[in-house]
């Protein structure tokens, strides 16, 4: 069993000044010192133009790329590097699980993938600038892999393929633009059927309307259902369906057979972070192991969070956070079953040349 933690970052402030921050943080960070490994290993093929980036970025959040070139300030990298490793665009993005379900005004989620990846930051953000208030853990720093907005929409996606990507956003990235920007489940709809997709994966949005949609997206087109559950396999574009879903669907019915039995979000919650229920996973080295379950009550205000499995959620009051009350705690703290390396902790979590 492994101790881990998540740093909890609180801002307020303009984008740009928090993207300054970010980078001063990350400066000689283990982080940067993996990524830079593991480069080395998995040689980039990044050639996009800064405009290009900036014109599709600014197309749905201008606020986004005002941090970019804060981290870049900060850092003092070219404008490229900066691009390829928090722009979110025309990038590459490897295999992850996830599990969502939603219910009476909540939304949980399983956030399964690989700790060598897990940068163990956990955001509030409240800009003065322009766009909406988040709170959720990052990917890639600027990108939110689930959270919610001042407005109470949540978002959290769901990892379907990687064949055929196309000239687009990746899902941390898309994430981060829907909280940034939109104020309802039916706007989400709306982005999520304008902005362009890198890789195909299933997006979950929830507010307090108690509306939950799910959008299959791929680079080939964009669908939309509504449901309560959501694993790692489309239901309306099947045709884009890996071959192996056992796994999936295995969850999928761990979720579905226990939910009759659920009377609140706390309830949920269990179902979702125990790890004899059948829906948390210990797949760390398949890039599908439960890292964190998030949860988020928008019409409370509040937000859930757990790192690894049996665990009571630690609770932030994002609605008090809004009116200017600070968090006391400096971290989040968990343990996981995987001997692997976490990026944010330890100077060997990079790629060999054979894994």
């Amino acid at each position: 069993m492994q101790h881990i933690y998540s740093d909890i970052l609180q801002f307020r402030g303009t984008h740009y000044d928090f993207g300054y921050k970010q980078g001063e943080q990350l400066k000689g960070s283990l982080t940067v010192q993996n990524r830079e490994k593991q480069w080395k290993v998995r040689i980039p093929r990044f050639k996009v133009a800064e405009q290009e980036v900036k014109e599709a970025i600014t197309r749905f959040a201008p606020g986004v790329w005002d941090e970019l070139l804060g981290l870049r300030d900060a850092l003092e990298w070219p404008m490229e590097r900066v691009m390829m490793e928090f722009g979110g665009y025309r990038i590459d993005y490897k295999r992850s699980g996830c599990s969502i379900m939603t219910g009476d005004g909540y939304m949980i989620r399983n956030y399964d993938y690989m700790p060598k990846t897990y940068e163990g930051r956990y955001s509030l953000f409240q800009p003065t600038d322009q766009g909406y208030a988040i709170i959720g853990p990052t990917q890639r720093i600027t990108g939110r892999m689930d959270g919610m907005n001042e407005k109470g929409l949540v978002m959290g996606y769901n990892f379907m393929h990687r064949k055929r990507p196309g000239d687009g956003f990746i899902c941390c990235m898309i994430g981060r633009l829907i909280l940034e920007s939109c104020a309802t489940v039916q706007e989400s709809v709306d982005m999520l059927r304008e902005i362009p997709h890198r890789h195909s994966f299933s997006y979950t949005v929830f507010d307090r309307s108690n509306q939950t949609y799910v959008v299959e997206a791929s680079p080939r087109g964009v669908e939309v259902r509504q449901s309560d559950v959501c694993t790692n396999h489309f239901e309306i574009m099947t045709k884009e369906n890996r071959h192996h879903l056992v796994d999936s669907m295995k969850r999928m019915d761990a979720i579905n057979e226990n939910r009759p039995g659920l009377e609140t979000a706390y309830d949920a919650f269990r179902l979702m972070n125990d790890s004899d229920k059948g829906v948390f996973s210990k797949q760390y080295s398949n890039w599908a192991g439960t890292i964190h379950t998030s949860g988020y009550l928008p019409e409370d205000g509040k937000a859930w969070f757990a790192l690894g499995g049996d665990r009571k959620p630690y609770e932030i009051d994002f609605a008090s956070w809004l009116a200017g009350e600070e968090l006391e705690d400096e971290r989040i703290t968990g343990s996981v079953d995987t001997d692997i390396p976490f990026v944010h902790m330890s100077d060997q979590a990079y790629w060999s040349g054979k894994k």
